[in-house]
């Protein structure tokens, strides 16, 4: 079974990292080039332990359905997204995050089988690991973004508008 594993630094709390990870309407957003849109299950928010979304998504030129569950979670530390229903054999989206002197480390394990015995392990070699990973990228891309603004707007909530620290 072929692994994708993506690394992001994130100068941004665990908590904040973690959050935009499991945000149902995150997701969508950094996504969009794809259009994916969720339509079943947790359909907004933050997705815990036992819930599920379904996802409409336009992916190397034809449009998937997938239905992934949450089936381990350990808040701000890790939690996993499992393929009930899709165009993979299986797989499963392991989201970790660990402390870092700069903020968060972000690792992102994505194990994945595809259908089809070889022909789906000769599409394996020739694409679908190398898009899977762009896609891993990219969304790790929006998060990093979007998790060191809001840690921005967290520091500067600490500060009155003449730069004096709260108590």
């Amino acid at each position: 079974m072929p692994l994708i594993q993506v690394q992001t630094k994130i100068n941004a709390d665990l908590e904040i990292c973690f959050d935009l990870a499991r945000n149902i309407d995150f997701h969508k957003e950094s996504l969009k080039h794809t259009d994916e849109i969720p339509i079943a299950g947790k359909t907004s928010g933050l997705i815990k332990l036992g819930e599920w979304v379904s996802w409409e998504a336009k992916h190397l030129g034809f449009v998937q359905h997938l239905t992934t569950k949450i089936t381990a979670f350990e808040s701000p530390n890790y939690f996993v997204g499992e393929m009930i229903l899709g165009a993979f054999k299986s797989f499963k989206h392991e989201h970790i995050f660990k402390v870092s002197n700069m903020g968060t480390l972000m690792i992102d394990k994505f194990h994945f089988e595809s259908p089809y015995g070889f022909v789906g392990k000769f599409a394996n070699w020739l694409f679908l690991k190398k898009y899977m990973t762009k896609l891993l990228s990219i969304r790790n891309t929006a998060l990093k973004e979007r998790a060191e603004i809001e840690q921005l707007k967290k520091n500067l909530k600490r500060r009155n508008v003449k730069g004096y620290l709260y108590s």
